[in-house]
């Protein structure tokens, strides 16, 4: 059937709007841009992970319980999250590069506070500061990137991007339990101040904002107040409901019902908000571009799979064979180092491959990997363990590379703040998820296997009799009594099984994160693959 004449013309102009840019090259070199802004980037999402380990000694020297320091994390988490899908706008009312600044002054102040505080009160405020002020630095990164460098090459910028927004959070665990146990707790925040100098005064000397923001600036209505309360209040409410809910038992507990409702209820009337206001806080119109709406999903999918993982490697390694923290944070790091090896091959290789095949291909691999870690035992040793990681993440680069990429397929170029910050916000989101639901799958099933197994080993089952004969009398010969060596083989076998229903709850929850990546492998080629076009030359 012959396509109309209007159809056609709207076709070109779409294809036009894709990728065409007017001609603007800033002063440095784009690789120098690169390092400079991935500099904050990494120090603020090494500091999403590294206070992780921590936690027990923060809770010991302010005189605080475990759960009351966990608002360490929480309160980061919420406040970043309330700002990531606002920092597109922002950027564009104050100007990029004097958002991105501000955020990295903020985050690297709040951090030397941090670090002085000497109550939980002090420290979870500090906390909430500089969650907000990194809500800003990634999402900002991201666009400077995409300002910076023409579409056919960004797949090799956003690789180094990768860098730090991948591998940071798998090591920080390692380098925050290395630093409290050499040292003091504090100095994990102590250590953002150096780089966050040197930071603003590169950013102050190289960096610069794309001409066509001015036009953006001039072009933008007032802030809707109103919309922009809705959002902080659904965000807030479903990321502390993530966070809290298997340890409040969910919807047992008056406070995740009450942030259930608010959530909702919220998320309802932003959407209303958004459709009939003047001037929305965020565009939902690009949620029809196939791909920018395509590559949120696989975003959160890539966030759920990673934080989960993240979490739930170190959580085995340390609960059921008595890893200590630093032991622990190391088997992710060798995956770390095979990132950082990868992301620049990857980006490399984006510049001549049909992206869709790359994300199928991370799809797969990331699968593999996740399906290999369901051989865990009480037996398995740390490279092991290592390799787990390791298969996993050689898909990771695959996915985030071109998702980088193709989440600005079809999008105007006055868009590309508010798209890092969503997609930046979908990937905090999935991670949210991944996290809650690994917690509670491994509670909940670990309680299943528990009941099962205790149902079938009993006083007058013969399997129980001869392994409680034998430890027995393996006690008594290294000097129990006979009372005593009958209570420590039945304590024994209890402790066991304990474990074995523990590492039965990690192989479900397995199962079902492999079950969802698979879903995902062939998700690239719903998507339109991208046409790039050379920018335009500036007339003579």
């Amino acid at each position: 059937m012959a396509q109309s004449p209007a159809a056609s013309s709207a076709e070109k102009r779409d294809a036009d709007s894709e990728f065409h840019y007017e001609h603007w090259t800033p002063r440095f070199s784009p690789w120098v841009i690169t390092f400079t802004v991935t500099l904050a980037t990494f120090m603020e999402a090494l500091d999403s992970s590294i206070a992780n380990v921590s936690l027990p000694h923060i809770a010991g020297t302010l005189g605080a319980t475990y759960e009351e320091a966990t608002w360490i994390l929480t309160s980061y988490l919420v406040s970043n999250a309330i700002v990531l899908p606002i920092s597109g706008w922002i950027a564009n009312r104050i100007g990029r590069k004097r958002f991105y600044m501000s955020c990295v002054a903020v985050f690297t102040v709040c951090s030397f506070l941090c670090g002085l505080a000497n109550s939980l009160t002090m420290l979870v405020i500090f906390r909430i500061f500089q969650g907000a002020a990194g809500g800003g630095l990634q999402p900002s990164e991201r666009a400077i990137l995409a300002d910076t460098f023409p579409p056919e090459r960004r797949s090799m910028a956003f690789s180094l991007y990768g860098m730090a927004v991948v591998v940071a959070p798998a090591i920080g665990p390692t380098i925050g339990g290395w630093i409290t146990d050499s040292y003091t707790w504090r100095w994990i925040f102590f250590l953002n101040i150096p780089v966050g100098i040197i930071s603003l005064i590169l950013t102050s000397r190289i960096v610069e904002d794309p001409p066509y923001l001015k036009r953006v600036r001039k072009k933008l209505g007032g802030i809707d107040g109103f919309g922009l309360g809705l959002l902080a209040v659904t965000i807030g409410a479903l990321q502390l409901m993530l966070d809290k809910g298997q340890e409040k038992d969910w919807f047992g507990s008056h406070l995740i019902v009450a942030c259930g409702l608010i959530a909702l209820v919220g998320f309802i009337l932003f959407m209303w908000r958004e459709l009939t206001a003047k001037h929305p806080i965020i565009d939902l119109s690009m949620y029809r571009k196939r791909n920018f709406a395509m590559t949120q999903i696989v975003m959160l999918v890539i966030g759920a799979a990673l934080y989960s993982t993240t979490v739930m490697i170190p959580q085995f390694l340390q609960q059921v064979l008595g890893y200590t923290a630093t032991d622990a944070g190391l088997v992710l790091s060798v995956g770390g180092l095979v990132l950082i090896v990868l992301l620049p091959i990857v980006g490399f290789i984006g510049q001549k491959i049909d992206p869709r095949a790359m994300i199928a291909f991370g799809f797969a691999m990331v699968t593999f990997g996740i399906w290999r870690i369901q051989d865990l035992n009480l037996s398995i040793g740390f490279w092991d363990a290592a390799s787990w990681r390791v298969v996993m993440v050689i898909g990771m680069p695959f996915l985030f590379v071109p998702i980088s990429v193709m989440s600005y397929v079809g999008v105007p170029v006055e868009k590309n703040n508010e798209v890092s910050g969503l997609t930046a916000l979908a990937r905090n989101i999935g991670g949210s998820l991944g996290i809650s639901f690994n917690s509670t799958m491994l509670v909940r099933r670990a309680q299943a296997h528990q009941q099962f197994l205790a149902a079938h080993i009993t006083p007058s089952s013969p399997t129980y009799q001869m392994m409680h004969q034998s430890l027995t009398e393996a006690l008594r010969a290294h000097g129990f009594s006979a009372a005593n060596a009958t209570g420590a083989a039945a304590a024994r076998i209890y402790a066991m099984m304990l474990k074995q229903a523990q590492t039965l709850a990690y192989v479900d929850t397995v199962h079902v994160l492999v079950i969802m990546t698979a879903c995902l492998i062939p998700i690239g080629y719903l998507m339109k693959k991208p046409r790039f076009r050379p920018r335009a030359q500036p007339m003579e």
